[in-house]
């Protein structure tokens, strides 16, 4: 559904009536906050699922948990980019909201982080707290070129974004 959406719309969708929605959120901005930290913690969790699945290899860890973040918009088929990209703005366009986002930025932050603290770097590479926000701007920005401008498989794309920039990092 993206940032548009009613109470209404949800229940409807979840099979309840519009008082279960409006009692258990309180409203739509309550729906939302709830939305937010739920996609929050989901995010953190597919990262660190993702980096466990590449243990022996601490860049193929980074590599993967950035890309896991995204993995469930591989296609800009259907509403789902779309309504990403409109919720985003509402989002920016809301204090509370924002701050959500920001707290959900920290979160993938914080989890990349401790994934490039273990990783060998070459010299010349940033510490883990520059590299961590580098490479989630980056990708970020390479998430929003795609959905913008796609071409292949956003993995694909992203894949090739985090290789590009830590390619010079590595030890």
């Amino acid at each position: 559904m993206g940032p548009g959406f009613t109470l209404a719309q949800v229940a409807k969708e979840a099979g309840v009536a519009v008082g279960s929605v409006a009692q258990r959120f309180g409203s739509k901005a309550g729906l939302v906050r709830a939305m937010t930290e739920l996609g929050r913690a989901q995010a953190v969790e597919r990262m660190r699922v993702a980096a466990e699945a590449e243990a022996g290899s601490p860049w193929a860890a980074v590599r993967a948990a950035v890309i896991a973040v995204f993995a469930d918009l591989d296609t800009v088929d259907g509403p789902g980019v779309a309504n990403h990209l409109a919720q985003l703005g509402a989002d920016l366009a809301d204090p509370a909201l924002r701050e959500l986002l920001a707290e959900h930025y920290a979160a993938c932050g914080g989890q990349l982080f401790e994934l490039l603290r273990s990783a060998p770097r070459a010299e010349s590479a940033p510490k883990p707290a520059t590299a961590a926000r580098v490479l989630l701007s980056a990708v970020n920005g390479a998430a929003l070129d795609w959905a913008l401008r796609p071409d292949g498989k956003l993995t694909d794309r992203l894949g090739e974004t985090v290789d590009a920039i830590t390619k010079g990092w590595r030890a």
